[in-house]
């Protein structure tokens, strides 16, 4: 079956979805919660449906995280690998989900699982956004010390993206915690070097960099709102832009 071609309708032609996998449980403590991956599954959707080529990064924390393994006595490089094994089995929730919508996607690993999902290889991952697939790339860069963010923005650059959008549970980039101040003050855009300064904690310092170095600008949005992705791809909504 071919998958159709759909007639963009936004500025983006291709971006980077960023979420954590802590976003994939709900009100759920540990895990997956199925109607939460079916709702930003059909986020997804609606941006795909405009004409966007998409990518996508999902963290693990929701079923293991490394760096928490390693303050807990594990070897750092065992715990991170049990991190990207966790990213996989969300990526593989978000594919079914996408697929039951009717969206083609691949998930691909950067540790080869060839019974489960496809190896990372660019140029094939590039044909796929080609073909309007969503592709989900899993197990981060596939070496330890690297999160999850960092993959994200190393992907985007490699598939050429014009932006990073990082949905979190908060509408932007605020220069404290809005749930814990209500004084806080929500920027609409910042530089990536004060993200830097003054530990902002958008993304870990490693992923900001590299989208400073190749002028990637990170969109911060809240992955909560219904509609969210969908309205700031189309102009509107709340969001902060990280950029240059």
């Amino acid at each position: 079956m071919a998958e159709a071609s759909t007639p963009n309708t936004t500025k983006f032609r291709r971006v980077m979805l960023k979420i954590s996998g802590e976003a994939l449980m709900g009100d759920k403590g540990f895990g997956l919660n199925p109607p939460t991956v079916q709702r930003i599954a059909e986020e997804v959707k609606s941006v795909h449906d405009m004409g966007v080529e998409i990518c996508m990064v999902i963290g693990g924390g929701n079923i293991f995280r490394g760096l928490a393994g390693s303050a807990q006595g594990m070897e750092r490089t065992t715990a991170d690998y049990m991190g990207m094994l966790a990213t996989v089995m969300n990526a593989l929730a978000m594919q079914s989900a996408l697929e039951g919508l009717g969206v083609f996607t691949r998930v691909i690993s950067a540790i080869p699982m060839d019974q489960v999902c496809e190896p990372y290889i660019r140029r094939r991952a590039v044909r796929h956004l080609e073909k309007k697939r969503v592709c989900i790339f899993a197990a981060g860069t596939g070496n330890p010390y690297f999160t999850t963010d960092t993959a994200a923005t190393l992907r985007a650059n490699e598939m050429t993206c014009e932006a990073i959008f990082k949905g979190t549970k908060v509408d932007g980039v605020y220069d404290k915690d809005p749930v814990k101040h209500a004084d806080a003050k929500r920027y609409e855009r910042v530089s990536y070097d004060e993200v830097l300064a003054q530990h902002l904690g958008v993304m870990d310092a490693s992923a900001i960099a590299l989208a400073r170095d190749n002028n990637l600008p990170i969109i911060v949005f809240s992955l909560d709102e219904p509609g969210g992705f969908k309205g700031i791809l189309s102009g509107e909504g709340t969001y902060t832009t990280v950029g240059g």
